[in-house]
């Protein structure tokens, strides 16, 4: 590797998970803990649990220790919300309004 250049990325797809897109960046799994989604989505815990608030469709599990469990259905929605809410710079009103749209009234199935 040359001093100053670019990190070279491997064939697998390294970058972040926005720049890999958001399907390459979810692993094949049942559950996610909500640090895993936060890394998976760029976004910190606090604004999860703010967002499950705001968005009735995500709408975690929770384990018998009251942990929350996220669907890789639910992460992929966040996705969604994150990039509503942050590139295309929608309000949470008009966001949600994008997602009923999209995937119909709440909660999704």
């Amino acid at each position: 590797m040359t001093p100053g250049a670019p990190p070279e990325r491997s064939a697998t797809g390294g970058g972040t998970p926005t720049e890999r897109g958001p399907a390459a960046a979810i692993p094949d799994k049942i559950y996610f803990k909500i640090g895993e989604v936060a890394r998976l989505t760029g976004v910190k815990p606090y604004v999860l649990r703010y967002w499950e608030t705001e968005f009735h469709a995500i709408q975690p599990v929770k384990s018998q220790s009251r942990q929350r469990l996220y669907r890789k259905r639910d992460v992929e929605l966040l996705l969604k919300i994150k990039d509503l809410l942050y590139r295309q710079r929608f309000t949470i009103e008009g966001a949600r309004k994008r997602i009923r749209e999209l995937f119909g009234d709440f909660p999704l199935p």
